[in-house]
Formats: C-alpha cells, structure tokens, sequence
C-alpha cells in the first residue's frame, strides 16, 4: 500500500474518534452566516443581514447583544480587534483595544520593595484600562455599515429589557463568580448578576440599567458613552473606589484603523491583525515554521506533528515575550519578525528527535528598524463581505466591577501589560520593556482574528478565546483544513495541544495525543499537562460553490452557534 493511502487511512481513523457524534458536513447557507459564543447573538446578526444589513451592520449588532447575553466577556466597556475583508477584495483592521489612563505609571502594581501585587492588576477599580468597544462600533459603522445605527442597537436594548434566560452554562458561571462580583460591588443598588441563592438554568435574567446605557449609545452614539450620563457613572466609579480613569481619559480615547499584517500558508493569503495584538505575527511565524518543517508530510495526532508545533510555539512565543507592545509606542520589529532569513535561523536549532529546554530558547536577535475569557464573532455575508472580531473583558466578568446605574462590567485589561518585566500575567505570559505601562498606551494582547483567502476568494474567516491559547488554536485550526485536509466539523471539533515557551510544559486537551504519543514526549523531558479544553473557535468556510458553512465549537462551549439563512 502506498505512504499516502496509508497515511490518509490512519487520519481516518484519528478523526472517528472524535467526530462519531457530528455530522461530517455541517449545514451550508447560501445568503450569509454568522457564528458566536451565544445562540442568541448568533441569531440577533442573522437577522441584520437578512433584513439587508451587511457582515458590517451585523456584527455592530452581534457586538451590543453580547454585551448582554454573554456579560462574562461579551461587552460595552472592553476592547478588541477586528479584522475586514470587503466583497472588492479590500483588507482593513480596526484596533479598538483599551488603553491606560493618563494618571499610569510603569511600577504602579509595584510596592516599595519592587514586589508585583498582581491582584491589583486584575480585580477591582485600579485594573480597569479606558474602554474602547462603543467607539470602536462607533468607527466600523461609519465607515462600512449600511443600515441606521439605532436600528443596530434596538435588539440588544430588547435583550436587557425583557430578560435573557440563563443556560446550564452561564448560571454556573455567574454561581461560580459569584463571591468575587459581590466582593467587587458591596453596598451598590441595581447590581442584576447578584442574588441571595443560586442562579439555575431557566432563570430570567433583566438589566434594566443595562438597556437604559445602551438606549444612550443608540441616541447619541459615541457620546452616549464616552460624555453625558455614562460616562459620570463610569468617572463616580472611579472617584468612589480607587481606579484612575477621567473624564479626559474617556473623552480622549480613540480607536485606530491599522493596516492588516499579511503571510501566505501554501497559496493560501492569511490576513490578520498586526500590534498591538501578538496574534498576527505569532500566527504568521509558526505558518512559515510549519511550511518550513513540510507540517503536511506528518500525521495528524503523531508524534512528530505535536512536537514539530511545541518547538515552533516556543521559539515564537519568546518573541513575542521580547519584542511586541504597542507600536505607537514602540518600535515593533514586524518586518523582521516574519522575514523568512530570519525565521530559518530562529527554527533552524529545532530537532525532531530532541527537546529544546525553554530555558535555553531566548528571543531572537532582531536589530529595531522597527480571560482567559474573551470571546470571538465571524460573519460573512451575501455581497462577501467578511468580519473576524475578538473582543473581551480579560477575565471572567472583567474586574469584577460593575458601574452602578449603568449595568455593565468593567474590564481588567491592566493586568495584560508587563508589571514588572519577566513577570506573569493571569495567563502565565511573561513580558519586557516592550509591553511596560505608559499613560495612553495599548496593552500588547494575544487576539488573532484572522482571514484567509484562496485565489483572490475569500477561504476562511476564524477566531477564538483563550489568552495565551489564542494563536496556537488559530493556528491549528488553519493547519487542520490546509495540510490535514479535515472537513470544517473535524476542523474546530480535532483535539489541540497548547506550548508558550514559559512555563515549560505542553498543555493537551484530555482526549489527546495518544499514550503511546505522550510516553514519547515525555521521553523527551517534555512536561505534559491535561486540560479540558484549549480554545473555542469560530469558524466560516466557503465552499467551491461559494456557500458558507459555519462551524460553532460546541464541543468545548455548548451555547456557541452558528445561524444563517
């Protein structure tokens, strides 16, 4: 039997183990699709674009309507990135990522003896970076959207007033949080995520206070947020509980339109987003990597395949550790980052029969000429029109701290700057002067929405949550399709390992690699650790015809959906 029959045959059967309950095809739509975290935000953007709303209009709606439906990560006072592909071919990025108050300092979760207190970077008023979300929303409707901003707003302002019945899965969430929401929020009124007993599926949830700040935003756009009643409840907050974001703060904040990076995978275009997310240049680094390695002549699930991807994430993750920040202000090495010259020399120690210990991986030598909850969105419409968002709080419910009268949470963004160089935030991810805290910057994030086209066609849209897993599940899922020739179930449902270089270790999914696979590693001195799941994607296919298939992660978050018409 030849090597390729065989090969194929064995990929078979890896596959069988974890698609016996999907079908292989997922259900394809004709006019447009969108994908989400939440069955009811899925739903609120089909509506959008069939009421002749583009991917753009739909994804302003998607965005609000997760801000109630999925308060945990979707979100009015977050940030996030978007990155666009429009039916003419045209590529945009949108960078609506939170920045930090001017009264920042660079030691500011410091002591006096130069000890990180790192939960003041993650809970309470002290965590909170200026929101970019609504202005971001703002921008990407007027420069792409079609239908009228109220009309956008309208669905989620319904959602908060009539009530959201919680699932099995966010009532544990919110039961779960529970002591640390209410640890956040003592002696404040209209607080709707708190009860006396526990939350169970079914219970209808309203946010009254919630509805009114959106109907704000619907009015008024932009300054129903960042100016007028909103912004006082943001600012009172502040004044009332130690954080440090003004009035000046949110009347000066902007999102930025930024051009996407761009890298090719096996004649394939991907399009992502560049700094101050990490996730485009990590994600094109480990593409060359595996193109340089051939990925494609290995088996899916092997030995080698897993430890081909660990060598690859931890070279690239220690970049990314050393030269990523915020470009405006600092000098961001892309260029050389992604130069093939320079990636054959950064891969060039990896061995296929050897472990290279991470404490002897540095970042490469590069001359400057230059929550884990969030949650991700993707939406394709009938003209092709594409969007890839991932927005988030950081963590769980952000800070913690809800603004009273204004019904939503507030972020803890802070914590993903550098507090100290070399020390780690919440995800395990260490950091240098690249990443330091400075009033008005952008705290580096690992966010990797990401377009890919095939022959000037728009391919795949997809995304994910996940911290520091972000890039590495993106870049599996795009390996998946590209060398392993998976259909879009077995795309987002295959198993995924997780390596950032430190902590030195290899995280998989349990129900991955196999033992025979693991003793290898382990052979090797590589540290294997379990975890339930690594990433939740979001995925569009499109089909020769030119049908998109949408592909939710329900395996790993059953309220995720796709909807389309």
């Amino acid at each position: 039997m030849c090597k390729t029959k065989l090969t194929s045959i064995l990929l078979a059967f890896i596959l069988l183990g974890f698609s016996c309950n999907v079908p292989l095809e997922s259900k394809s739509y004709k006019n447009g699709v969108v994908v989400t975290a939440h069955y009811l935000a899925s739903e609120v953007g089909r509506e959008i674009l069939q009421k002749g709303g583009n991917a753009f209009d739909a994804a302003v709606a998607v965005q609000f309507a997760l801000a109630v439906v999925y308060p945990r990560a979707g979100n009015i006072a977050g940030g996030g990135f978007a990155v666009i592909r429009t039916s003419g071919g045209d590529y945009n990025s949108l960078d609506f990522r939170e920045t930090a108050p001017k009264a920042a300092y660079e030691q500011m979760y410091c002591d006096e003896d130069g000890r990180v207190n790192s939960d003041l970077s993650k809970n309470g008023d002290l965590a909170v970076g200026v929101p970019g979300t609504v202005d971001g929303m703002v921008k990407l409707h007027q420069k792409y959207g079609k239908m009228d901003w109220k009309a956008l707003l309208e669905p989620a302002i319904k959602l908060a007033e009539n009530g959201v019945a919680l699932s099995l899965l966010e009532a544990n969430k919110l039961n779960d949080y529970h002591d640390q929401i209410q640890n956040q929020n003592k002696g404040k009124s209209l607080v709707p995520y708190l009860r006396e007993g526990l939350f169970r599926e079914g219970d209808t949830l309203s946010n009254i206070a919630l509805s009114r700040t959106l109907s704000r935003i619907k009015a008024s756009g932009r300054n129903g947020f960042y100016e007028g009643e909103t912004a006082g409840l943001i600012v009172s907050e502040m004044e009332k509980h130690g954080g440090i974001i003004t009035a000046k703060d949110l009347q000066d904040y902007q999102s930025i339109w930024r051009k996407p990076l761009l890298g090719e995978y096996r004649g394939h275009k991907i399009i992502s987003m560049p700094p101050p997310s990490s996730g485009g240049v990590a994600l094109v680094q480990l593409l060359k990597g595996a193109g340089m390695y051939k990925m494609n002549k290995y088996s899916f699930g092997s030995f080698e395949h897993i430890h081909l991807m660990v060598e690859l994430e931890r070279r690239v993750y220690a970049d990314r550790a050393a030269w990523l920040g915020d470009p405006d202000y600092y000098e961001v090495p892309v260029n050389r980052l992604v130069d093939d010259e320079y990636l054959e020399n950064r891969f060039a120690g990896i061995e296929m029969d050897k472990k290279t210990n991470s404490q002897d991986i540095k970042a490469g030598s590069v001359e400057l000429i230059e929550s884990f909850e969030t949650t991700h969105f993707s939406i394709a419409d009938s003209e092709g029109n594409a969007i890839a968002v991932t927005t988030t709080l950081n963590g769980n419910y952000g800070s913690k701290v809800m603004v009273e009268g204004g019904g939503f949470f507030l972020n803890n963004e802070m914590d993903d700057f550098s507090s100290k160089p070399g020390f780690p935030n919440q995800f395990g991810l260490v950091g240098g002067e690249a990443n330091s805290i400075q009033p008005g910057k952008r705290m580096l994030s690992s966010m990797t929405p990401t377009i890919i086209e095939k022959d000037g066609k728009l391919f795949m849209v997809l995304g994910s949550p996940g911290g520091s897993t972000i890039i590495t599940s993106v870049f599996q899922n795009i390996i998946n399709k590209i060398d392993f020739k998976m259909n879009p179930q077995q795309v987002v449902d295959a198993p995924r390992i997780h390596s950032q270089w430190l902590p030195d270790e290899i995280y998989v999914e349990t129900d991955f690699p196999s033992k025979e696979v693991v003793d290898k590693l382990k052979d090797l001195k590589h540290i294997v650790k379990p975890q339930s799941k690594i990433g939740t994607m979001a995925d569009i296919f499109v089909l020769d015809s030119g049908e998109y298939i949408g592909v939710a992660d329900t395996k790993r978050h059953k309220d995720s959906r796709a909807s389309g018409y």
